[in-house]
């Protein structure tokens, strides 16, 4: 599926994998996310395979009456706060969404599947 918006010039077509891109970069820019939890194991390990950078690992976008819900499945640093962590992931990712795309979040929606400690 695809956000429409109508313009005077004509429609515009926005799929849920650009909206996935966007919201997976706005979320890996966070201080105290490590990276993004898998939710299509086997698309995602292809892309690895094949050294393809996938922002749009752990994002599941749904569209909704005037807008998107998302779904954010991170990994967080250990020693962080999760949740001003997750606060931010939601800010940023509800912000990235209006002016980039000009499309309203209705939810974001950020699930924390790991914590990782990282080395010094």
């Amino acid at each position: 599926m695809a956000v429409k918006i109508n313009t005077q010039a004509g429609t515009i077509e926005i799929s849920n994998d650009v909206i996935a891109t966007v919201v997976g970069g706005a979320a890996t820019d966070i201080y105290g996310i490590v990276g993004m939890a898998s939710k299509h194991q086997i698309k995602d390990n292809l892309s690895d395979i094949l050294r393809k950078e996938n922002y749009s690992r752990g994002v599941v976008v749904r569209q909704e009456e005037n807008g998107v819900a998302v779904d954010v499945y991170t990994i967080i640093s250990y020693g962080t706060k999760i949740s001003e962590v997750c606060r931010n992931v939601q800010e940023k990712v509800k912000y990235n969404l209006e002016t980039m795309l000009g499309i309203t979040a209705n939810s974001v929606n950020v699930f924390v599947q790991d914590v990782r400690v990282l080395p010094d």
